[in-house]
């Protein structure tokens, strides 16, 4: 992803900072948003966008990992969101067959392991890089415009 540059760390220690955060980006989004998260197994991806989801349909709703499906699609409060699980593709043109360029012109798009498939992805995604090392942290990246949609709720919520 070209043009991306750091924009803001956060703590993701507790189940309480995941939530806390997923909630700050889920208010940000808007239709064609594309969010990559990258990550180890086991760093976070899928806790956070279960409750990213979750907030933009209800708490009730059933966020399944699409590790085996490789896609699932919401309807959500801002449009359709289609949450995209690119760890078993063999080669980055299969996502073409998922129908993500669909999906970027129809919703809003959240990719798991998006480095599988990074020749595809928008100049303006956002990418969120969950570190799991001694502690959980989360480097957001982004162009300039995702700096001015993210500067005044950080501020707020940090």
């Amino acid at each position: 992803m070209k043009n991306q540059s750091l924009l803001f760390t956060c703590s993701l220690d507790t189940l309480q900072e995941t939530q806390k955060w997923a909630l700050v980006i889920a208010a940000l989004l808007q239709k064609f948003d594309v969010l990559a998260l990258k990550g180890n197994l086991g760093a976070g991806k899928t806790t956070f966008t279960r409750f990213l989801i979750q907030s933009l349909t209800s708490p009730q709703q059933e966020v399944p990992s699409p590790t085996f499906t490789l896609v699932q699609a919401y309807e959500t409060q801002k449009g359709l969101l289609f949450h995209f699980d690119c760890y078993r593709l063999e080669s980055p043109f299969e996502v073409l067959e998922l129908g993500i360029e669909d999906a970027f012109t129809t919703g809003i798009s959240l990719i798991e392991w998006p480095e599988k498939i990074d020749i595809f992805l928008p100049p303006n995604t956002l990418l969120l890089d969950f570190e799991n090392t001694a502690s959980r942290r989360l480097k957001i990246y982004g162009n300039l415009l995702w700096k001015e949609r993210l500067t005044p709720l950080l501020t707020v919520k940090s």
